[in-house]
């Protein structure tokens, strides 16, 4: 009997919540109405009133609702999750962001500095050249940056053009030197001739092999990114289907009709809702995890000769020891050269001009030039891969995380089931992921939305990508083809005004989440659980057990209860 009696003051409690009691019945759900800018408040009835014309926040005894006031509430149910969505995932949106544009600014430095030292070389070795070699090589470096920077430009090509431009310099300067430059004819011949006669040895191939291997990886990594951007531009803003957007009317709003403004979702019905509405979302799990390794994997084969940074500021290196090569074999040079092109060919005496190297762009002395390791490119991997790592597991969770942090009851308190304020839920709790979801009690869903299959399709080739299972272009991401990634992908969902269309299909998440944990992102690595005593398993593995753990209302209590509903319903 004294169980029956706690129950008992249980439900009265209840109904005094309802608010119905005073004589403005619905002053609170208009405040609340108010200040969250639902809608105007002219659609709030001045008193409870039957709600017969309600499609979602059904209800036999009064309400404070209208249809209107229904549909405003399902707007500000579905904005209400996109905020937090997108919430959820800015930081990691923004760890990126900056580090793409770090990256590339890491780069843009080394391009000054390799070329500041390989200018500095040819001042203090081939000082009578020097001057007239700034222009190739800045043009060297420019297309360099180029290529890293998502250009379509052939490396073999762009070194070879520097070379060849190199080499009337070094014959008129350093080979057979006169008292005049070579006239632009002949200085045009020899240009030509570079590649038959091969001044510079095997220096143009073994450049160009040393700068296609590292800067194919540098571009790579600035790709994945960019496409880490895009995955959460498409899940920042999902559309969620009509059964999903009614589902959260129902468990945000509803209350509200009953006055129940202060009311939380029972934590089984929350994951239930959230799971069912970010089920597509969650498909890009695995795929995700995938690429955070992958990026781990690229950046652990990025040293040697796939080490930008050494590639570049050794640069200067290899082009004085390429010089040097060709001023050792002059004679030969000299006699291939005068072969092909005649004896040389120069510019009047008088048009002769004493250069110096103030004329050119300052160049920094070579002991001057210090290379800053905290700068330096794999300082930045490390750092921004620590950071990325601690976002493996955003999209497996995201359902988890805002219910125990943001949605749900707290553990012992009373909470919504979608129907009633009670003290547990009692239905089945589903698992993450697609397959999971027939079994949702609260969310029907119809398949997988076509637009995450085509992000994770991109997921995958960038994951192959990286992994080196795949040859790179030379263009960017963006010519990527991307499909549903299933053949049996075709559109079989509902669409409305409101709605995107989902799609069918979908893969499966091999991922079990054994528990609700509440995860976020830890500069310091320690990741703190909150509600771990929770335990709410995937489907495939366990089912709630529904026995007396609500109300545990029985036909007795029903007995006390009646007459007070009567009374309510009278006032």
């Amino acid at each position: 009997m004294g169980e029956l009696w706690t129950n008992y003051v249980f439900f009265m409690a209840c109904c005094s919540g309802l608010g119905f009691g005073s004589p403005n019945r619905c002053d609170e759900v208009r405040k609340v109405f108010q200040l969250r800018q639902i809608g105007p408040n002219q659609l709030l009835p001045l008193s409870p009133r039957p709600g017969s014309d309600l499609q979602v926040c059904v209800t036999k005894n009064l309400t404070c609702c209208t249809k209107k006031m229904e549909e405003k509430y399902q707007v500000a149910a579905r904005r209400d999750i996109q905020n937090l969505v997108q919430t959820s995932s800015s930081s990691l949106k923004f760890l990126i962001s900056r580090n793409v544009a770090a990256f590339q600014e890491t780069f843009e430095v080394l391009m000054r500095q390799a070329e500041n030292r390989t200018n500095a070389v040819f001042q203090e070795s081939y000082r009578n050249m020097a001057d007239q070699a700034v222009g190739p090589v800045r043009e060297l470096f420019t297309d360099i940056s180029l290529f890293l920077l998502g250009s379509e430009l052939n490396i073999d090509d762009l070194v070879q053009r520097f070379f060849d431009a190199l080499f009337p310099l070094v014959y008129n300067h350093l080979i057979n030197p006169g008292l005049s430059n070579l006239s632009p004819g002949y200085a045009e011949c020899v240009r030509s001739s570079s590649r038959d006669v091969r001044p510079f040895g095997g220096a143009p191939s073994l450049l160009a092999d040393q700068i296609a291997r590292s800067g194919v990886s540098g571009k790579l990594l600035l790709q994945a990114l960019h496409l880490g951007i895009e995955v959460i531009n498409t899940t920042d803003h999902l559309q969620l289907s009509r059964e999903c957007r009614r589902a959260l009317l129902k468990m945000h709003y509803c209350p509200h009709c009953q006055g129940l403004t202060q009311s939380k979702p029972c934590m089984g019905y929350c994951l239930n809702v959230m799971r069912g509405c970010l089920a597509s979302m969650a498909e890009i799990d695995t795929h995700w995890r995938e690429f955070v390794r992958s990026l781990e994997g690229l950046s652990a084969r990025m040293h040697g000769p796939q080490d930008l940074e050494q590639v570049l500021l050794g640069v200067h290196t290899l082009l004085h020891d390429a010089v040097g090569h060709a001023q050792k074999n002059g004679p030969r040079l000299s006699a291939q050269v005068h072969k092909l092109c005649g004896p040389p060919s120069r510019k009047p005496a008088q048009s002769v001009r004493i250069q110096h190297s103030s004329n050119s762009r300052e160049s920094i002395p070579l002991n001057a030039l210090v290379r800053v390791s905290g700068d330096s490119l794999a300082v930045r991997r490390r750092d921004f891969l620590n950071s990325l790592r601690l976002y493996r597991t955003l999209y497996g969770g995201l359902a988890d995380q805002l219910c125990v942090s943001e949605l749900a009851s707290g553990d012992g308190l009373s909470c919504w089931n979608g129907t009633y304020i009670v003290k547990s839920y009692t239905l089945r709790v589903v698992g993450n992921g697609i397959k999971a979801q027939s079994a949702n009690p609260e969310v029907k869903v119809k398949g997988a939305d076509p637009v995450i299959n085509q992000i994770i399709d991109k997921l995958k080739h960038i994951n192959q990508l990286l992994q080196g299972k795949s040859i790179p272009k030379l263009g960017s991401l963006d010519q990527i083809e991307t499909g549903s990634g299933d053949a049996e992908g075709r559109y079989s969902g509902e669409c409305d005004d409101e709605d995107g269309c989902g799609g069918s299909g979908g893969g499966e998440v091999r991922r079990k989440v054994s528990r609700v944990s509440k995860f976020s992102p830890d500069v310091t690595g320690d990741h703190k659980h909150h509600h771990h005593h929770h335990h709410y398993p995937p489907a495939e593995d366990s089912e709630m057990d529904g026995r007396s753990r609500s109300l545990g209302l029985t036909g007795a209590i029903w007995v006390l209860i009646l007459p007070c509903l009567h009374m309510l319903m009278a006032l």
